[in-house]
Formats: C-alpha cells, sequence, structure tokens
C-alpha cells in the first residue's frame, strides 16, 4: 500500500526489497490494519476514505465474485490443445448407447448453461464453454450435435439481439460481451430445417421400435440409435423432447420479435409446445438415471437429466476472452434449476403475449407495472419493451402525440394537429418513450432512473405551461375555450402534471419492494406518500373533470379539499380510490408519529445521519424536482410533532380509508387488480383500525404492550400488530 510521505521523520516498517520506493511514496505493511478491519466489520460494511468513495468501491475486484475476480485456473490453453487431448472428441463414444447418452448430457448442460447466462453470466463462461459450439465444424459428420449445436447458436444470436436492441444489458454488463466468439456462421438460417431432418430421423426410429415392440413390421429400413432394444424407444423419447423444445424455442423468439406485434398468436402456440417439450424433458430424466450404471444416486447440482458429466465444456478456454481478467469456473445452474427458469421465462412470455395491445397509454404504463410484479427476467422484460417501444410508436403503429392526446381526455381530431411538431411537445413525446424503457427494467435500475427523470418532467411541465402563457397570455377567457391549440395545451400541461405524480408514488412505493427503508424511515415515507397521493388525486380530478367538459377556474386547492367533500358521488372512481390510498398513508404516518412522540419508538442516534440528513437522503431527487412545492423536512415535522393516539381516535383515518375502499368497489367489478387492491386496502385499515383501539384502550406507555409492524396483507401500507408480554 504506497501512502504519501508528508513527513521525513515518521515510523515506518522497513520497504519490501522486493518492491522499489519512489521518491515521494514508501511502502507500508497493511497487514495489521486488515487484520483490525474484518475483527471489527461486518459483512457488507465498507470503510469509507476520504479518497475512497462508494462508487470507487463498487469499480474494485471482489476477491472470489466470478463475475469481478475470476481466477487464473486453465486445464488447456487453446482450444487446439483441448481438441488434440481428447476433451471433444467425434464421434463421442465408439459405444452407441454411450453415445446417445452422453449427447444427451450435451444438450442438458448446454440448457443449463443457456439458463445461467441469462441470468447475468458472461457468454463465454456459459453456453460458449462448449467446445463443440467453439469448433462447430467438426460435429459435421454428427448430424444429430451438429443441427442441435447450430440451433443454440442461432438462438443465443437472437437473445443477445434482443437484449442489445433494447438497451437493458446495461442491468447485466456481461450479458452482451461476445468477446469474439463464432456467434453465426454459414448456414445458420437453414438451423432449423436440418434440426428438422433429424427429428424426422428420430421419430421414424421410434415408430420403427414401436412397430417391432407389437410384432409389426415396418417397411422401412431404420437404423437404430443404438443396439439394445429395450433402451431404443427412451431414448428416441429423450432425444425428441429436447429437439423440438429446442425448434419451438427458436420459432418463439423469431414469432415475438415480428413488428406491431404480428407474431403474438403464433407466439403463444411456440410457447404452449415448449412448455409441453418441457415436461417429456423432466419425465425423461428417470429413464436416463436407470440407463447411466455408473451413478449411484442423483446428486443436487447435477446439469444434467442422466446426473453424469456432460463431455466437452472447459470454460477455462475462453479466459483471455474476459478481459481485465480470465474467468473464474462459474457455478452453472443445476439441471432442475434450468428447467425451472426456462418454465418461468415461458410463462412471463405467455403474459406478454396475451396482452391486447390496448390502444391507450394508461393501459400500457399499467400491464408493465402488473407484470413487473412477478419479477420477470433479464430476456422477458427485453421482449416486452421491444413490444412496447418500435420506432417511436407505441406497438410500433401508434404515433405518441396521439396516445398523449388521448390519455390527456382530448378528442381524436386532435391527434394529427400541427402542434404535434413543437419542441416541447417532441420532448414530451421522446419522455413517454424513456418512461416505458424505464419501467421495463429491474426494480433497482427503474427506481434510479424515475428519480432522475422526474426532474426533466418537471421541467417539460414549466416549459409547457411558458409557452401556453406566452401564446395565449396569463388570463384566458371563455372564447379561448373554442381554441383547437388552447384545449391541447391546457390538457396536456395538466396530464403531465398528473404523470409527473405518478412517478414519483411509483419512485416512493419501489423503496419498500427494495427494502430502503428502515423501520424509523416509515414516519417520514408514508407522510411523502401522503403528500404526493394528495397532488396526484388533486391534479387527476382535475384533468378528468377538464376532459368531461367541466373543468374548474382554479388549478390549485387546498391541500385536504379531497378529504373535506367526503363521499361525494360526482367525484370519479379512480380519485376515491386514491383517496382511499390517502387516508391509509396519513394514518400510518401519524401512527409512526404519535409512537414516536411517545417514545414508543425511539430513533437511532447515529453518529453518522441526523433526522434531517435522512429525509434529504430519501427524498433529494423529489425535492430537486420541487415535488410537490414547498415540501421541506420543516413542513414533515410540523405536521408530526404533535401527533398523539387521542387525537388519532377522534378521526380514525383508517377507518375513512376502509368505508371508501368497501363503497367505491361497485366501480371496479369489472377490473381485478382494481379490486385485489382494495381488499388489501380493507385488510390493512381494518387491522390498524383496531390496533389503534387497543393502544389506546390500554395505554401506549404500557410496558406489557409490544407494537409491531408488518407488510403480510399488503407491499407497501404495513399493518400494526399489538399484543400484551
Amino acid at each position: 500500500m504506497a501512502e504519501d510521505r508528508t513527513d521525513e521523520a515518521a515510523t515506518v516498517p522497513p520497504p519490501r526489497t522486493s518492491i522499489p520506493s519512489g521518491d515521494n511514496f514508501v511502502w507500508a505493511d497493511v497487514s495489521p490494519l486488515l487484520q483490525a478491519a474484518c475483527q471489527d466489520l461486518q459483512e457488507g460494511e465498507l470503510i469509507h476514505g476520504d479518497n475512497f468513495n462508494l462508487f470507487a468501491a463498487m469499480s474494485a475486484l471482489e476477491i472470489m465474485d466470478p463475475k469481478m475476480d475470476s481466477g487464473i485456473a486453465c486445464t488447456y490453453y487453446s482450444l487446439e490443445e483441448a481438441i488434440q487431448n481428447g476433451a471433444a472428441p467425434v464421434p463421442i463414444s465408439a459405444d452407441k448407447a454411450t453415445n446417445i447418452r452422453c449427447t444427451i448430457d450435451i444438450m442438458d448442460h448446454l440448457l443449463a448453461c443457456e439458463a445461467t447466462w441469462h441470468k447475468g453470466h458472461s457468454l463465454a463462461q456459459t453456453v460458449y464453454s462448449c467446445i463443440y459450439l467453439l469448433h462447430l465444424e467438426r460435429t459435421s459428420s454428427y448430424a444429430l450435435l451438429h443441427s442441435y449445436c447450430k440451433v443454440i447458436r442461432a438462438t443465443c444470436k437472437a437473445v443477445l439481439s434482443v437484449v442489445s436492441d433494447s438497451r437493458t444489458h446495461e442491468e447485466e454488463d456481461l450479458f452482451t460481451m461476445a468477446y469474439g466468439l463464432p456467434l453465426g456462421g454459414d448456414g445458420d438460417e437453414k438451423c432449423l430445417s436440418m434440426l428438422n431432418a433429424v427429428e424426422e430421423t428420430i421419430s421414424r426410429q421410434l415408430r420403427a421400435c414401436k412397430a417391432s415392440s407389437s410384432k409389426r413390421r415396418v417397411s422401412e429400413d431404420v437404423e437404430p440409435l443404438q443396439n439394445n432394444p429395450d433402451l431404443e424407444e427412451g431414448y428416441c423419447k429423450a432425444l425428441l423432447c429436447r429437439l423440438r423444445f429446442r425448434k419451438h424455442f427458436y420459432h418463439l423468439l423469431v414469432s415475438m420479435k415480428r413488428p406491431q406485434g404480428r407474431g403474438l398468436e403464433l407466439a403463444r402456440k411456440h410457447i404452449d409446445s415448449c412448455t409441453s417439450e418441457i415436461d417429456n424433458i423432466r419425465k425423461s430424466s428417470e429413464f436416463l438415471r436407470a440407463s447411466a450404471h455408473e451413478i449411484s444416486e442423483q446428486n443436487i447440482d447435477n446439469t444434467t437429466a442422466s446426473g453424469c458429466q456432460p463431455i466437452g465444456f472447459d470454460a477455462s478456454l475462453n479466459c483471455r476472452l474476459s478481459a481485465p481478467t480470465p474467468p473464474r469456473a462459474i457455478k452453472i445452474f443445476c439441471w432442475e434449476k434450468a428447467l425451472e427458469y426456462f418454465m418461468k421465462l415461458l410463462q412471463d412470455l405467455d403474459i406478454i403475449c396475451s396482452y391486447s395491445l390496448d390502444p391507450s397509454l394508461e393501459a400500457a404504463l399499467l400491464f408493465v407495472v402488473k407484470f413487473q410484479k412477478s419479477q420477470p427476467d433479464l430476456v422477458s422484460r427485453a421482449h416486452l419493451q421491444l413490444l412496447l417501444v418500435q420506432d417511436g410508436k407505441l406497438y410500433g403503429r401508434d404515433p405518441m402525440f396521439s396516445m398523449i392526446t388521448r390519455a390527456a381526455g382530448l378528442p381524436e381530431v386532435t391527434k394529427n394537429h400541427d402542434i404535434q411538431k413543437n419542441e416541447f411537445m417532441v420532448q414530451l413525446g421522446q419522455l413517454v418513450i424513456n418512461l416505458l424503457k424505464i419501467l421495463c427494467t429491474n426494480a433497482a435500475w427503474q427506481r434510479r432512473k424515475l428519480g432522475k427523470m422526474l426532474q426533466d418532467w418537471r421541467v417539460t411541465y414549466v416549459q409547457l405551461e411558458l409557452a401556453f402563457k406566452k401564446e395565449f397570455g396569463e388570463v384566458s377567457n371563455i372564447s379561448n375555450n373554442e381554441n383547437v391549440c388552447f384545449k391541447i395545451y391546457q390538457h396536456i400541461i395538466a396530464w403531465v402534471e398528473e404523470q409527473t405524480y405518478w412517478i414519483a408514488f411509483r419512485f416512493l412505493i419501489l423503496g419498500f419492494e427494495l427494502e430502503l427503508y428502515s423501520a424509523h424511515d416509515y414516519c417520514m415515507v408514508y407522510w411523502y406518500i401522503y403528500v404526493v397521493l394528495i397532488k396526484l388525486a388533486e391534479k387527476k380530478h382535475l384533468r378528468m373533470a377538464m376532459s368531461s367538459g367541466a373543468a374548474k377556474k382554479k388549478a390549485k386547492k387546498k391541500r385536504d379539499s379531497l378529504k373535506d367533500t367526503g363521499m361525494d358521488y360526482q367525484i370519479p372512481a379512480a380519485v376515491l380510490f386514491l383517496q382511499s390510498q390517502i387516508y391509509l398513508a396519513e394514518g400510518l404516518s401519524m401512527m409512526y408519529a404519535a409512537l414516536r412522540n411517545e417514545r414508543r419508538i425511539i430513533p437511532p442516534q447515529s453518529p453518522f445521519n441526523t433526522e434531517h440528513e435522512i429525509f434529504i437522503q430519501q427524498f433529494e431527487l423529489l425535492q430537486k424536482a420541487c415535488l410537490p412545492d414547498h415540501v421541506s423536512y420543516v413542513t414533515f415535522k410540523e405536521s408530526t410533532v404533535h401527533a398523539n393516539f387521542s387525537t388519532l381516535v377522534m378521526y380514525d383515518y383508517f377507518k375513512e380509508a376502509q368505508r371508501i375502499a368497501k363503497e367505491v368497489k361497485s366501480s371496479f367489478a369489472n377490473d381485478p387488480d382494481k379490486m385485489a387492491e382494495l381488499r388489501r386496502i380493507e385488510q390493512v385499515a381494518e387491522h390498524n383500525s383496531i390496533a389503534l383501539n387497543v393502544i389506546c384502550r390500554v395505554g401506549a406507555l404500557d410496558p406489557s404492550l409490544k407494537i409491531s409492524f408488518t407488510f403480510c396483507h399488503h407491499p407497501f401500507f404495513a399493518t400494526a400488530i399489538v399484543k400484551r408480554s
């Protein structure tokens, strides 16, 4: 470790003779420092120095992490050396039965490698650890393995193309790095015809062995796969299901990439076929294990159905491709886990294919949010993004301006207005495209990018508002309402502001999914959700009122104006739905504040962060975007400093949330997602109302009263649990 020599008289250990000291540096032994740090630091903690921040730590080498510290172990130093040493023989074995079984093992291990690659490891260390793929021409005399490897190569290229085009590969830097590997070759476009020919040959053999077993003769002269007639049918079935899965999976990828969603219906048929073939692959494992006589028991880490180690794989061959560090042998998915991964992938792709391509921007946004709840992986999210955004249009057919005007409640005739060429309108269209793409990323990337784009939405809103005032003046009279351009500006500005608060709400609730909030942060988090929801409900109500021709003269209302109206049925159901969430968030915020004020929850006395600093850290991106205006830590403290249980019981926010949720259900009878959310809100509100009454009846200061919170009924609204010890 080099340290700056600022004091010539400083006592330092003598420099190592093998490392020369420079004029301005000396070398010191840091072993005692590292030993002391290891004893004091817990896993995941970081020493923070003035010249070594978190970003530098993320860029540092993490010892023993296969993605960062790849090791130096090598079995062979070149592909030619591996082939000369018989690492990937062709044919695999002189014995036909062994040859077939080993081929099936190679297929299974390649499937496990492919699943491991999809989960973020490098192509060089997974799929292309197969020597047969690295030198595909050698297998040309063995049609079965040759055709299978060709389809594998074409499939990898198709997946790589989808993820690269969607640019979601930023989540996993290693995914799209090809390292100069042979991803394409002559004749790859004919890979399916080769596979079909091999499949037909094996199908004929399966028919032949079935006919022979039933004492019937077949006129076809078919050579058996191997010499044991008792094993022939099992091997034929095991090969066919693997070949057919590979064929249908490739067809699926090609169909999903067809423009404007034209291939989705066909893709669903291939998904059904893939699912069926995976079931057959799983069923074949019992036969394959029984046929592998040398295997006494099935290891859960096996990457093949038979439990045998596959022939022809060596990840160390590509060590020079994985710059800046050579590849350490990574842990490939076990065979069962690989099958589970592909089943999950097929389910996610089926959800995408079953989407009706609703020509509504709001429907598209809600579909993506709902889809993300199943925690889809990178490949399915990449396909979703390419479906949603093609050539700068929704589904490749609907211009963004027409989608925005429809979402803003404008009539159909305005979708082709010349105002779409306005600089700010073009910018808004790009923001919507970016929003759709961001919603397709994983939760961590999504939250970070949503937080950053809030300022862009806020700036666009201000620019549109200034352009509107410049065009029509500060005060608009009734005659202006007859101006189409005036209406477009007015509606879109209201929609942009509503959408900005929707993004802010999404940003806040993603913090629960990512577990970014500690229990002591919940008071401020629920308070911020409350103030954001208030503004979101106001903007939605205003926009819907404008769309119905009942625009309000004043866009800004008092904070509690929505709650003061109670169950006024002139308020749209969508706004009442938000109102139930508003009461729930405010109730939780005040409940946490009351527990803190009455010393039932004592904030940790951290030497590093005050409560004010934590507030800034959690909501800095919202504060920079001024969402909402004039909201700060001081506002939060003023709102919660006097909270107590006696006041909470007098005005039970939870009862109000429960009442609204029950009464608004009838409006969402045809929307199962909204109905499910209202039921969750009811459950949380009911339990919290009961807990609140128990606390007040027993007394919040009673030491025997144990109060805790759980997310058993809702993913981000907590449920209070009160027990007597």
